[in-house]
């Protein structure tokens, strides 16, 4: 909902736009959703200095419905966060199934004329002139007046087959989430979120509600074998090298090795994952976690070793617009994306 964002960024104008669009648009098209809140809890004294920065931030950003809350009223949300000190309350905070979402995008897309195309994997991107050309691995041809690339985890690769900047890079974080069994999901009402450290982009560990009733618990954040490496057994040669070979990765790792060696740990000990989500509901025990699914984080990274935080734009190629960073929280700012991306489209092309 905005919280989290630098006051005047991309991701805070997009994130709060965002939020309020995606509700009017699962209303338009009856995609059922959850207004079941979110708490960022601090669980000791450094936690509540920097959860009043936050809070500051939020309302810079005009997050609708903020509220510092104390002890008592974090029982009252969430009965079982027995750990909290202070929080941030954020009621409009909600939940929806975003593959239905997005179906329901592709749905609207081709009903407007287009055509989806999936097992097209590109291999070149070439401006012949009077036309762009994508060659597919496949052996498939496309040609276009005009091409948008937004490739995710290969977002460099496309780009740079097509001639665009060859920074910023994408490193691959896995983060790994566990489920809380099905006897214990009374213990969560809402989302459950710790006060982020601001010397990474990641969130931390955290209770999220899902619309089948599921409750996921996490991610961690290791580096990915691979950039589709969704589980240890993922490990692609080519992505290893490249990340080997990346100076900005060895400038972010080498000063962080200790927070990276953490995560890794946590990976393969529940014990240590389990002790980051008793500090907000200790009646959890390691009994009741199963592990759950994992997703892969396409961290735009420069060659300084750091982070791209927001959104960001190569418009280095003739005829083309290259989007090379929409991270979290991109999809619930996807619609806000969309009309940000047809704005810069017309006006690069002259539409």
């Amino acid at each position: 909902m905005g919280i989290y964002y630098t006051p005047g960024s991309l991701k805070a104008r997009l994130c709060v736009e965002g939020a309020m669009r995606t509700y009017e648009y699962c209303d338009h098209h009856a995609i059922p959703y959850k207004r079941c809140g979110k708490l960022i809890v601090a669980t000791n004294e450094e936690e509540v200095s920097r959860l009043d920065v936050l809070y500051q931030k939020g309302l810079q950003n005009e997050v609708p419905g903020l509220a510092l809350v104390d002890r008592q009223q974090i029982l009252e949300i969430e009965p079982y966060c027995t750990g909290g000190l202070k929080a941030i309350h954020s009621p409009n905070t909600g939940i929806v199934d975003w593959r239905r979402v997005a179906c329901s995008y592709g749905d609207d897309f081709k009903i407007g004329g287009g055509t989806i195309l999936i097992r097209h994997e590109v291999a070149s991107i070439k401006d012949v002139g009077r036309e762009i050309r994508v060659d597919c691995k496949n052996k498939t041809r496309i040609t276009a007046k005009h091409v948008i690339t937004c490739a995710g985890l290969h977002s460099d690769r496309v780009a740079e087959k097509a001639g665009g900047k060859s920074s910023p890079t994408i490193v691959p974080f896995r983060g790994e989430y566990l489920e809380l069994r099905a006897d214990k999901r009374y213990l969560v009402r809402g989302n459950i979120y710790p006060v982020p450290n601001p010397a990474f982009p990641f969130l931390g560990v955290h209770y999220t509600p899902r619309m089948d009733g599921s409750i996921w618990l996490g991610p961690n954040a290791v580096l990915a074998g691979s950039r589709e490496g969704y589980s240890w057994s993922d490990v692609n040669t080519r992505d290893l090298a490249e990340m080997a070979s990346f100076r900005g990765l060895w400038k972010l790792a080498v000063p962080n090795m200790s927070y990276g060696l953490k995560e890794m740990a946590k990976s393969a000990l529940l014990p240590l994952q389990l002790a980051d989500l008793q500090r907000f509901i200790p009646e959890v025990q390691m009994t009741d976690l199963v592990r759950g699914s994992a997703g892969v984080r396409a961290q735009a990274m420069r060659t300084d070793g750091t982070l791209v935080d927001d959104f960001e734009f190569d418009e280095s190629c003739p005829g083309m617009l290259h989007v090379r960073n929409a991270p979290s929280p991109a999809a619930t700012s996807s619609l806000a994306i969309a009309d940000l991306v047809v704005e810069r489209a017309s006006d690069r092309f002259k539409l």
